[in-house]
């Protein structure tokens, strides 16, 4: 079987956010020599080096997401959009975050990107749950609106410096305390799990707009 070009390979995946390794893989040939071709089509401003090991196809007028890379970030664990970042999505807060936030199994870190700043909270993984595909059938994962907001709540219990403060906040008749509290309720940790029910009431009541 003859091997293919970088160019076709990108192609044959239909997406526009690829990885080395793909490359390498469909091109049957070495990972130097994919990057090679790869680093060819960037000078050509074909494609886009986003991070270390990941690639945007660049279409005219089109802008790339940085929500799509987020499945491309950690390719040992899943991640989902959760926190501030998810609450924007939502509507609920309105300020537009500095950095995109993640919940993942993984450890706390930050991924720095052509597309964006993302930043890694790292939940436990028996509270690694509530979160479905975006709009059903986008092309990343989104916390729940009520588990992000207990998401949030979580890591403010764990780390003070983590969540102190919140915008204004503006929750929409389809949003359910009671399913945020079903979501508290499901944190392994006592303390913890206390901390961010006594939180959420206080949040519910508007009384954490300022500060958690």
């Amino acid at each position: 079987m003859p091997k293919l070009s970088a160019l076709t390979a990108i192609k044959q995946l239909r997406r526009n956010i690829f990885t080395t390794k793909e490359i390498t893989i469909y091109c049957g040939g070495s990972l130097s020599s994919a990057v090679q071709a790869l680093n060819h089509l960037r000078s050509k401003e074909i494609i886009l080096k986003i991070a270390r090991g990941i690639w945007g196809l660049e279409i005219s007028n089109e802008r790339i997401s940085p929500y799509s890379v987020i499945p491309f970030l950690l390719p040992n664990h899943r991640a989902y959009l959760s926190f501030i970042s998810a609450l924007h999505l939502y509507g609920i807060i309105e300020q537009i975050p500095q950095v995109i936030t993640l919940a993942s199994t993984s450890h706390t870190r930050t991924i720095r990107t052509k597309l964006g700043t993302f930043f890694i909270h790292r939940i436990a993984p028996s509270f690694f749950k509530g979160f479905d595909w975006y709009k059903e059938g986008g092309d990343f994962l989104i916390a729940e609106p009520e588990k992000a907001l207990v998401d949030c709540l979580y890591i403010s219990a764990r780390k003070k410096r983590q969540f102190g403060y919140f915008p204004e906040l503006h929750f929409p008749k389809s949003f359910s305390f009671r399913k945020a509290e079903k979501w508290a309720g499901d944190i392994p940790d006592a303390r913890i799990r206390a901390s961010v029910l006594k939180k959420l009431e206080k949040v519910r009541y508007g009384h954490l707009q300022e500060k958690v």
